[in-house]
């Protein structure tokens, strides 16, 4: 709060459909509409540019605020295309750390890291999980990961295959003492990443705790 309705296309006008008009054209449309009714927050009309220099500082500053994940890059004579996705999304991403919680596949062939941080209260809370690791990365995790205890944080915790999905994932639970970095865009709900993370390597000079805590992002961690 408070919310603000972001407008980056006009599809339709006075009953008139847009959708073989370029996208220059609807453009011109949108922006004349909020000049029309003078529109202010929380209308708000998203900025667009067709100089690269100024694409590239957006996404390297913009993308500091939670929730902006990156650009999106559409044709100027592009025509909206229904249920199709005729346009390129370009997310920024950084590298960060997170703890091994879990896994799919076995311990001695893992296929999905399951990664939480601990929390203020030393609570170790899932933050998502990785895509598929490649086989010469499957062998180089098992070699550090181990069966979990009976006291494990996530003990009896039910896993989805991907986030606001309520399809099972079938997850092995290990010791969370093996550091992650991974790659990691900057879509952020309640602490969670969004998207799968991709795995980078073993932090084998870190600990978990070096690892950021639940809530503080993509900041990395020290080491």
């Amino acid at each position: 709060m408070p919310a603000h309705f972001i407008a980056f296309d006009v599809l339709q006008i006075d009953g008139r459909e847009l959708l073989i008009e370029p996208y220059d054209r609807r453009r011109a449309v949108l922006q004349d509409l909020f000049t029309q009714y003078e529109l202010t927050p929380p209308w708000t009309l998203c900025p667009m540019t067709t100089d690269v220099a100024v694409a590239q500082e957006w996404l390297e500053s913009w993308t500091e605020v939670q929730g902006v994940e990156g650009l999106v890059i559409k044709g100027r004579s592009q025509r909206y295309l229904p249920s199709a996705r005729g346009w390129f999304k370009i997310r920024r991403r950084h590298t960060t750390e997170a703890v091994v919680g879990g896994i799919t596949g076995t311990l001695p062939r893992p296929r999905i890291l399951v990664l939480g941080r601990y929390d203020k209260d030393g609570v170790l809370r899932l933050v998502g999980r990785t895509v598929p690791l490649r086989p010469e990365t499957t062998l180089q995790v098992a070699q550090y990961v181990r069966p979990a205890e009976a006291d494990h944080p996530w003990a009896g915790v039910r896993f989805s295959s991907s986030w606001g999905s309520r399809e099972p994932l079938n997850v092995t639970l290990v010791a969370p003492e093996l550091v992650a970095e991974v790659d990691a865009d900057t879509a952020i709900d309640r602490g969670a990443w969004r998207h799968p993370l991709r795995f980078v390597r073993p932090r084998l000079d870190a600990t978990v705790a070096d690892v950021p805590r639940f809530g503080e992002g993509v900041t990395p961690a020290a080491g």
